[in-house]
């Protein structure tokens, strides 16, 4: 992997992050959020906000039966 290269930060549905090269066509269900930088700022991003790691179906779920 080149160190060099510019990353962005991609973000699913189910709220899950991902690195992503610049310039590079976006895989299907995935979305920018914003943040290009190198490899290194891209993950300290998503170290500081990705801080539940269970997909978003997942927590929605155990909400719901949190409550019942």
């Amino acid at each position: 992997m080149d160190d060099n290269a510019t990353f962005q930060v991609l973000v699913n549905d189910e709220e899950q992050h991902s690195l992503w090269p610049v310039g590079k066509e976006l895989p299907e269900g995935w979305s920018r959020v914003g943040k290009e930088g190198t490899r290194q700022e891209c993950m300290d991003h998503v170290d500081a906000v990705w801080t539940d790691m269970r997909p978003r179906s997942l927590r929605e779920r155990m909400a719901v039966d949190s409550q019942a």
